[in-house]
Parts: structure tokens; sequence; C-alpha cells
């Protein structure tokens, strides 16, 4: 029931016709990559299987579905409760692949009506996700490949829906750890967390600190000691909570600093606590900073690491900086740029809710029926669709990069690895190519055989996976700004055929 009315009212005129068991073929594909990007990251699959293996409709949803489609016939309602999955075969491409414009990047074919009704539940399970895991991997090109990244995103996302979504699919597309528990264990996502700034606040004085000890020394009377000797003048509340915090976690102590003065009290207290861990045997990981100049703040923080650690000849210039804020794409280009110091980025907001483009805009398009081939034409070229059961390969060079994405009919022999082959640009008649791949791979694979679910990966698997593929897509491809388009062709037989189905549909006018 998660679709929208009118494909219900398609179905039954479908069914009021006789035409509801023609076998059809549908693509799913999108028409334009997000975030004025060349390329975008498929995701969603594993939702696409459960809504398969779950797809049938209970007593009370077909006696909803009477209250609202008043002038349906019964046997409409009956043919309904007896539709299931199990008259389709379902082809996609991998989650964790990178995608193109006008590539099918799953395939339906069965009754026209079953396949007709997963129409708008099939959109909502994969538009979202593909924005999601491009969106994570533009992130990780703006940080650069030796910085972590960490999502924090399920306070501010679009209900726990969103949140899960995001989560799972921010993992895909590169992002480390998330903070969201609940995906954690689900999806096998690495955790992580600290504490917020009420933590910090929660504690007035040092007569706050029940439990100061560790291994039987006074973390308190050795992190006093510590700023005497630095001629530090921090706040006692600050100071109070990092020790108990330290206390609980010492093989974990990773302190906000920002709650008062980030350089002036948070990181002196932070030293002075960690120097006092060190001494006891326990190894500090770091600060976070989540507000102001984080270029500046870590910058001046790395010199207080080094420094301190230098006077005490502890190994603290490399401890962990963690910054968070409103981050996004842009600021994260800029805070590179300016040579930043930050270890770890925590993003939430701005990722989760795709800030830079919120919807992806994929589509669903009929191009077969009873084996013939339909095409959609309209003024734009971008909304013509490819008509046809189609196949995708991706050829490679001699180096392992892709060339190009080939879109050929599924009658058509399979592209030879180190043969000569035509290709043509869709809607173009002037841009073609010889192409000579060393390697030909068919991006389809089988995911929904008649009611059986083939295997599918699990999100870690996809985001290897997706590691492997977008090392094959040349950088001028992914950058963030002024990307180079990615080619997409079509075999010499489907570039006729289409031409050839475009004059037959499109009216010539007539002028007297």
């Amino acid at each position: 029931m998660l679709t929208d009315l009118y494909q219900f009212t398609m179905c039954y005129a479908y069914w009021k016709n006789n035409h509801h068991n023609d076998i059809a073929t549908f693509d799913l594909f999108f028409r334009k990559c997000p975030f004025k990007g060349e390329y975008c990251i498929f995701a969603g699959l594993s939702e696409v299987v459960k809504l398969l293996k779950n797809f049938k409709y209970s007593e009370e949803e077909i006696n909803y579905l009477r209250t609202v489609m008043t002038d349906a016939e019964e046997g409409f309602f009956e043919y309904l409760a007896s539709i299931d999955a199990s008259s389709l075969q379902i082809y996609a491409v991998p989650d964790g692949t990178v995608v193109f414009p006008k590539e099918n990047l799953i395939r339906v074919e069965g009754p026209v009506a079953v396949a007709q009704l997963l129409e708008t539940t099939l959109l909502a399970l994969t538009n979202f996700p593909s924005l999601i895991a491009t969106n994570a991997y533009r992130h990780k090109r703006a940080t650069g490949p030796d910085k972590v990244l960490v999502e924090f995103g399920l306070r501010r996302a679009q209900g726990p829906d969103g949140a899960m979504t995001a989560s799972k699919y921010a993992y895909l597309g590169g992002f480390d750890m998330s903070s969201n528990m609940l995906a954690c264990m689900l999806n096998q996502i690495p955790p992580s967390g600290t504490h917020a700034h009420s933590y910090i606040s929660s504690y007035i004085g040092f007569e706050d600190l029940e439990f100061k000890q560790l291994k039987g020394k006074d973390v308190l009377e050795l992190a006093l000691k510590y700023r005497s000797e630095l001629g530090f003048f921090t706040n006692d509340g600050e100071l109070a909570a990092f020790i108990s915090y330290a206390v609980a976690f010492p093989n974990g102590f990773l302190a906000l600093v920002d709650t008062y003065d980030t350089l002036g009290s948070g990181v002196p207290n932070f030293l002075c606590v960690a120097l006092a861990i060190y001494e006891i045997g326990y190894k500090p990981i770091g600060i976070r900073l989540d507000s102001g100049d984080l270029s500046y703040l870590s910058k001046q923080t790395r010199q207080m690491f080094t420094r301190v650690g230098s006077k005490y000849s502890v190994p603290f210039e490399n401890l962990k900086i963690v910054a968070s804020n409103e981050l996004n794409e842009q600021v994260l280009r800029s805070l590179r740029e300016q040579g930043h110091e930050v270890d770890v980025f925590g993003i939430g907001t701005n990722l989760v809710t795709c800030q830079g483009q919120p919807a992806l805009g994929m589509v669903y398009k009929l191009v077969s029926i009873k084996n013939i081939p339909r095409i959609k034409l309209s003024n734009e070229k971008e909304k013509i669709t490819i008509p046809g059961k189609k196949k995708i390969y991706r050829l490679y060079n001699t180096e392992g990069i892709a060339i190009c994405d080939l879109l050929m009919g599924d009658s058509e022999p399979e592209p030879l690895e180190n043969q000569r082959i035509l290709v043509r640009h869709p809607f173009d008649e002037r841009k073609r190519m010889y192409v000579i791949p060393s390697r030909v791979e068919n991006l389809h694979k089988l995911i929904w055989n008649y009611g059986q679910a083939c295997n599918l990966p699990s999100v870690k698997e996809s985001r290897n996976y997706f590691e492997e593929k977008i090392s094959s897509i040349r950088r001028d491809i992914t950058r963030g700004l002024n990307p180079t388009p990615y080619k997409l062709s079509v075999s010499v037989e489907l570039y006729d055929f289409m031409n050839e189905l475009w004059n037959k549909e499109l009216p010539i006018p007539e002028v007297k």
C-alpha cells in the first residue's frame, strides 16, 4: 500500500480491458546526475528485495481499497488479493555501482499490472539511498582519503526511516562510522560518539567528583599538578567533567572542548587530564571542536599538543582532532585549502538531508509491452526514453579504466574483448566512436527470479564493491567542480531501431 493511488487506477484499467497479464518491461533510471556532478552511486537493493518478498495485499488493505475505488468491480479486488511478486523477473546493477543518466538500473519484467504496482515503491526505495551514498562520497572526496568521517545525522534526519537509510548508505558511500546505534547494530557499522556540552556543564566544581582514581592514583591531583606547571587558568567545572569522563573511559578519552573557551580552557583542561592518565598508563584519544573557526582552532590545538608533548616527552603531537558543526561539502573543501589539522569529521544535518539537492528524481518507464518496444517522446531530449529490453555493459581500457557504458538490445550478442565496436551517442548522430575494450562487464545481475531472491551482499561488501568500482572511473568525472561528462553509448543496432521507432511514433505535421 506504500504507493500512489494512480497505480491502482491504472491496474484496474488494465484488468478491466483484460490487459493485466500482458508481459511488459519497465526500466528504472534517472535523467540527471545529482549535486551538479556527472555520476551517481546506486543503492537500495536490499530494501527492494524485502518489498518483493512481502508483496501481498491483506484483507484489511483490500477492504480499504473497496472504500476508495467504489466504481471498481468485485472481481478486481479478488484479483488483487491473488497476486504477489512470483510472476516477475528483475535485473539490477549491484548496490555501490557508479552509474549514469539513462541507464536502466533496475529492469522489471512480468505482467504489466503487477509491474506497474511496484513503480512508486521501487522509486521510494532507491532514490534516497542512491542520493545519500553519492552525497557521502562527495563529502569523502572533499576531505581527502586520509580523513575519517563519522555520520552524526540521526537527530536531524527526516524521521527515523530517513535516519536509518542515511546511516546505512552513508557508510556504503565512504563514511567510516556512525553515531546511530540501531543502524550500527543492524548493519555492522562501527559506532562512534563522545559526550555533549550538557555533560560538561553538569559539573560545577571538584566537589562533584565522587570517583577520581585510576589504578590507585588520584587523577585530579595529577591534573592540578600539570595545570600549575603549565600555567593554565581554566574552568574548574570543565576540568572536573573531563576527569570524570576519563575515569569512566580511560581507554577512550576524547573531550568536547568548546563549552566555555576552546583555547583558553577546553584544550588546556584536556591536556592536563591527558597528561595525568598517560602518566598512569593510558593513552588519551583527542578532542572535538564543535564551533568557531575550525581551521584556526585545529592548527592552534595541534601546536599546543606538540608543545606540551615536547615539554614532557610524550607523543601528543598525533592526538586526534575531531571537528563537527554544520559541515558540508563546500566547507570541507575550504578547510582542505586552508591546511587544517582535523583528523576526523563528524557530519550530520547537511549529509542526511542532502542540503545540496534533496531529491534525485529517478523515474520508472514502460519500454516494452507484449514484446513490442515502446518509446516516450518529448520536446526535451533528456525526457526521451530508450526503448526495448536492454542490457548495460561497461567497457574498460588496458589500464582498467572505464571507457564508456554501452546499452544494447537484449537479443544482441554480447560485446567481445579486444574486438572493435562502433558505439553511438543515443541522441546526437554526430557523436560516435570505435572502442576496443580490454575488458567487458555486464552490469546487470539477476536479483529476483519468479519468487526466488538471489543472494545480496551485506552493506560492508557493497561498500568494498563500491571502493573497487569508483577506482575505475576517471578522476575528472568524479571531481567536485566542473566534472567531465561520462560517455553513455548505444549500439548501432539499438540506435537505428530507436530512430526508426521515433519516426514511426511521432506524427508528421501537415501544413497547407
